[in-house]
């Protein structure tokens, strides 16, 4: 059955993909033009509206190290030298389960060396449960969490009904995304801040989007967040693989040695690849509460 379903979905992909191979982008199309080819794309305005919640199951890449090598003082020597190179560990697949509700409610669950990590967010306050850190207690989102949580998308993204959010967006021209011709858009929220999404110019579909920055080693990195490997869920175009690529950055002030290991360095790859995606499925409204002890002590043991 699992077969079939595939065969059907790569049939329905393969020739949106094959029509846009050598698609070039229109210079007459404006930010809103651009808007409305994505959101029919991706199923249409009201297919989306009639959307209150999702279900997503796959697995996420963790661990190797495939960074490259960190730079080091040579010793008696000015400058820097490169160590050698560790034999390299492949990233570990572990599975998760992610489900959301409007308005902006996620619970989501990692399996981790047996023990099941949770993180919650209702809307307005968020919760987390680490058993793999040996933090076996219910721990609130610190401020940080709580401001990148209330500025998550709603999980029809940043483009559908972008007038009602409050949204203004702007075009700032073409890039290549991967070697294919994207549009780039400036999106400025209700609340101020601004994100950057990329079109595919032929499929217009999403092909990259602007990710909350990362601090490392105490300097905050760009991230991008690449979608593909698109699939049909109930009229819905949804990205069944998501990378997020954590960028080195550049600084003409002098670092420090902590800084230079982390802006110089190529920072692995985050991939996820989902298995299945529900389309207003059932959720029971607890999970989106604060995790009670109960759980806490079944995850303990």
């Amino acid at each position: 059955m699992l077969g079939k379903i595939m065969v059907v979905a790569t049939m329905l992909v393969i020739p949106i993909a094959a029509a846009a191979d050598n698609a070039k982008p229109q210079v007459n199309l404006s930010a809103s033009d651009i808007v409305s080819k994505n959101v029919t794309a991706r199923g249409g305005l009201q297919a989306w509206r009639s959307v209150k919640a999702m279900k997503w199951e796959g697995k996420m890449g963790a661990g190797g190290n495939q960074r490259a090598p960190i730079p080091t003082p040579a010793p008696g020597k000015k400058g820097m030298k490169l160590p050698t190179d560790p034999r390299p560990k492949d990233e570990v697949q572990l599975p998760f389960v992610m489900e959301m509700e409007r308005p902006r409610k996620v619970h989501y669950e990692l399996q981790f060396r047996g023990q099941t990590a949770v993180q919650t967010y209702d809307g307005v306050n968020g919760w987390k449960l680490r058993p793999y850190l040996n933090r076996l207690e219910v721990e609130p989102f610190t401020p940080e969490e709580l401001k990148a949580s209330s500025q998550q998308f709603e999980l029809d993204g940043p483009l559908v009904d972008y007038v009602a959010k409050g949204t203004r967006i702007e075009l700032e021209g073409t890039e290549k995304v991967e070697s294919r011709d994207a549009y780039k858009l400036k999106l400025t929220m209700k609340d101020g801040h601004t994100v950057h999404v990329w079109i595919d110019a032929g499929t217009y579909l999403e092909s990259k989007i602007e990710g909350q920055p990362r601090r490392l080693d105490g300097i905050e990195h760009p991230v991008e967040v690449y979608y593909s490997d698109y699939r049909p869920v109930n009229g819905l175009q949804i990205p069944f693989v998501l990378e997020t690529k954590v960028l080195p950055i550049t600084q003409a002030a002098p670092l420090t040695h902590a800084a230079l290991s982390t802006s110089s360095s190529v920072i692995p790859t985050e991939r996820i690849v989902l298995d299945k995606v529900e389309v207003n499925p059932r959720l029971d409204e607890s999970h989106f509460k604060k995790p009670d002890a109960q759980m806490a002590s079944l995850i303990r043991h």
